[in-house]
């Protein structure tokens, strides 16, 4: 929020941080109020998420809860989790709301488009994750282990892992988007982002190879579409992200608030 010109340093300080903390109390209550709606479905929740491992176990297998209060734990954990991603639009506004105020007329205009396709992005990730990368992977596990091993994943960490990946993968997705914000703020061109493309490649196999089991088909599911996001960054940014002249800053100080 724009301070008067009188308004002392302290003061002003002051009333950011009561404004943030505000902010953040209402960001943290629309995530209370969808895991309250949430609440009564925790364990059908937690049985959706556990369907790709289910189905790649063998008939009559189950996951096991090695903890004592892990069968109450990790469905909590997993409803506040889907709390957090169905509250996340309201999150993401009230970080907007916040800073808005400090931005010039030609940030506002970018940051609306960002934050709605960054949150798309991330759940269509996830969404790949979950229905592509999961059955594949957990088959493939499920049928590599030897006769003699009963293949039942401790839902703590099979906890650990699902979570691991859904942020990897909504992360990955969020490369174009990136990409163009590079372009379009200047930071680079696209024909700086084409010379180093080779390395983009050797990067990509990198990260997959640090947030993914340590499996060549783990890897290569994250690895191609990260390689692939990137070259449809750089694709769009050729088209959409060129840098456009910015106002002039007597122009911009008139419209900023």
């Amino acid at each position: 929020m724009a301070e008067p010109e009188n308004t002392p340093p302290e003061e002003g300080f002051l009333s950011h941080l009561i404004e943030l903390r505000a902010r953040l109390v209402r960001a943290a209550g629309g995530v209370l109020v969808a895991f309250i709606a949430l609440s009564p479905f925790m364990k059908r929740i937690f049985d959706y998420v556990s369907q790709p491992m289910m189905k790649a176990l063998p008939e009559g297998s189950k996951l096991l809860a090695t903890g004592v209060i892990a069968p109450f734990m990790v469905p909590l954990k997993v409803t506040l989790f889907a709390a957090f991603l169905i509250a996340s639009p309201w999150v993401l506004y009230q970080a907007w709301a916040f800073v808005a105020p400090g931005l010039y007329q030609h940030e506002k205009r970018l940051a609306g488009p960002v934050i709605v396709s960054s949150v798309l992005m991330f759940f269509g990730g996830m969404a790949y994750c979950y229905y592509v990368v999961f059955g594949v992977v957990f088959h493939f596990i499920s049928h590599f282990a030897p006769q003699s091993v009963n293949v039942s994943p401790d839902i703590e960490q099979y906890f650990d892992f699902v979570m691991r990946m859904f942020i990897a993968f909504g992360l990955a997705f969020e490369v174009p988007i990136a990409v163009m914000l590079l372009v379009r703020m200047g930071v680079t061109t696209v024909a700086k982002l084409r010379q180093v493309r080779p390395y983009m490649v050797v990067g990509a196999f990198v990260i997959a190879a640090i947030f993914t089991p340590p499996d060549v088909m783990s890897q290569m599911l994250l690895a191609l579409p990260l390689w692939a996001l990137f070259e449809l960054g750089v694709v769009l940014a050729a088209f959409f992200g060129t840098p456009k002249e910015q106002p002039s800053a007597s122009t911009e100080l008139t419209t900023k608030g």
